[in-house]
């Protein structure tokens, strides 16, 4: 397993595109990015970051913190596909102010 970086909150988000939700008459594209643990590096740390469609460089994606462990890279995206839409609303909604 390669280490990445940290995702900071000005980096775009650069993970595997899971869904897009409509939260509020706003669209969102959701992404999976990874997390790498040092302490474990044979598991698949993913967040999920929240990117708004119509957004501008003044709207950073919003991101969780790891909400999927998993053992593989292939298991962790079918775990966030897996998420229905309203699991990913409530995601979004508990990162907005």
């Amino acid at each position: 397993m390669t280490l990445q970086r940290r995702p900071t909150p000005e980096d775009p988000a650069p993970g595997q595109h899971i869904a897009t939700i409509g939260h509020e008459g706003r669209f969102w594209d959701v992404f999976l990015e990874f997390d790498p643990d040092p302490r474990r590096p044979k598991t698949y740390r993913g967040l999920l970051a929240f990117s708004p469609a119509d957004g501008t460089t003044e709207d950073p994606p919003l991101r969780t913190i790891p909400v999927i462990i998993e053992p593989s890279w292939e298991e962790a995206v079918q775990t966030a596909r897996n998420l229905e839409d309203h699991q990913l609303v409530a995601f979004l909604r508990s990162l907005l102010p």
